[in-house]
């Protein structure tokens, strides 16, 4: 792209959308803004972006201002068939995203990463591992920083760890990453792609450019990932947790590459077998990269999960709270449930990804779930499932503030209330982010509210009311 010549419109101002902006007009191009939201975030991102030259475009103006425009650059969160991108491709105009953006500029190698579940945990992990070995690593993309706002640090010898979701993979076309790891494929994001066979495509569209000089890092337990094998000329590596397969395995307590001990199981500080398949396939990504078992084994060592994903937030009343607010589809909630120990109330409920709930109850009904507390948006679908499934232990209860509090009320001491979704948070809130900080808020009103009730009941000793009367 020649800058300088092109006019860009950027649609959509979340945190990749104005690293997108800030990058073209540090290139010298023209920008126009748009977002069909108009809350405190995109003025404030509106502002700072006009100081720099940008110039916010209204819906009154889109169709005209956007018909000046050379390139689209559409936000993830904004879906491809909307009347926007739809009026560019008609008009044979050029529809990127931010992460095509970054990787048309990145200088320095790449590990992408995806899936349904799992890649901001290893995303994570890599980047600790990677730092532990004292490289120049981060992590980037769909978590952390845009990878347009890391080209300059990265610059040649860091390596980008790249989180990259499906809603990326629409507007991406680029990226070659020399390691490519794909970690699982469930129905997700239905209501986006409409079809498994379309969300499955676009996940695999992250090998379309690796060459024989690249690798794939892919799950042998996973019959959908599997298959991409045949999708790619880059080299095959698996990993797995049921066979010792060529590249990551687990064999008597040990996590394995290609026959090498690498560290003990116990070196991974939490649990669930989700977590010991996103060690293995950072493990294999970071053996591809040169890392000794060393920095591998610190980095696997000093990772603690990542916020809102089965984050224990406190406890009250001998109940424990566990923020699961990541889980927004029903694979990520039987993960979930399968890996909390104890019995435990789940909160479910949100905005409808467009598949089906039964199975997540079929898995309840063998867990250690013993109640449900259902809310939100899509509260009538997810209980007709479980009705389907012949489960009744379930409260309705559509709004979220007070599904916490039935939650607690429910649970017994020894018990958690577990929040794992199965859904997306837009019903009621911005991102799981804000979702699983408002269950954090909830839980401290609910201790404030306790102490206050235990001082109303604290019974008054004879002559303290004297006293108090003598000391006013």
């Amino acid at each position: 792209m020649l800058f300088e010549r092109q006019i860009f419109l950027v649609a959509g101002l979340s945190r990749s959308g104005v690293s997108a902006a800030q990058y073209l007009v540090s290139k010298g191009a023209q920008v126009y803004l748009y977002d069909d939201v108009d809350d405190e975030n995109v003025r404030a991102a509106q502002s700072t972006l006009s100081e720099l030259g940008c110039i916010p475009v209204t819906k009154a103006d889109l169709e005209e201002k956007s018909g000046r425009c050379d390139v689209l650059v559409l936000s993830p969160g904004i879906p491809v068939d909307h009347p926007l991108p739809v009026s560019f491709r008609r008009a044979g105009k050029r529809i990127i995203g931010e992460a095509e953006l970054g990787a048309l500029a990145l200088a320095c190698p790449c590990i992408a990463v995806t899936g349904t579940n799992g890649k901001t945990t290893t995303v994570t992990m890599l980047e600790g591992i990677f730092k532990a070995a004292g490289k120049k690593a981060i992590a980037c993309g769909n978590v952390g920083r845009p990878l347009t706002a890391c080209l300059s640090e990265l610059g040649t010898d860091g390596v980008a760890i790249a989180e990259i979701s499906s809603f990326q993979l629409e507007t991406l076309y680029s990226l070659r990453p020399h390691v490519a790891v794909v970690l699982n494929v469930t129905e997700d994001h239905l209501n986006r792609h409409y079809t498994l066979e379309n969300y499955i495509y676009l996940k695999s569209r992250i090998l379309k450019n690796s060459a024989e000089s690249e690798y794939a890092v892919l799950n042998y337990d996973d019959p959908i990932v599997r298959g991409f094998a045949e999708k790619t000329k880059a080299k095959v590596v698996w990993f797995s947790l049921k066979e010792r397969v060529a590249g990551g395995y687990v064999a008597d307590g040990y996590f394995c590459y290609q026959g090498e001990r690498v560290c003990p199981e116990e070196d991974l500080s939490v649990d669930g077998n989700h977590n010991r398949m996103n060690a293995l396939a950072a493990l294999c990504a970071a053996k591809l990269f040169g890392v000794p078992n060393g920095a591998i084994a610190a980095g696997l060592k000093s990772f603690r999960g990542v916020r809102h994903r089965l984050q224990n937030v406190g406890e009250l009343g001998g109940v424990t709270f566990i923020d699961d607010s990541k889980a927004t589809n029903v694979d990520s909630a039987v993960q979930a449930i399968s890996s909390v120990k104890g019995e435990s109330v789940l909160l479910l409920g949100g905005k409808d990804k467009g598949y089906s709930y039964e199975p997540l109850f079929d898995a309840i009904k063998n867990s250690g779930v013993v109640h449900a507390v259902i809310y939100g948006e899509n509260a009538f679908r997810i209980l007709s499932a479980a009705l389907k499934r012949g489960y009744t232990a379930v409260t309705l209860c559509r709004p979220f503030d007070m599904a916490v509090r039935v939650a607690y009320l429910t649970a017994k001491r020894g018990q958690n209330v577990l929040l794992s979704p199965a859904s997306a948070s837009f019903d009621a809130f911005k991102s799981y982010e804000e979702r699983g900080e408002r269950f954090v808020e909830m839980l401290s009103v609910l201790k404030r509210e306790s102490l206050q009730a235990q001082r109303e009941e604290e019974p008054i000793e004879e002559g303290e009311g004297d006293e108090a009367e003598e000391l006013e």
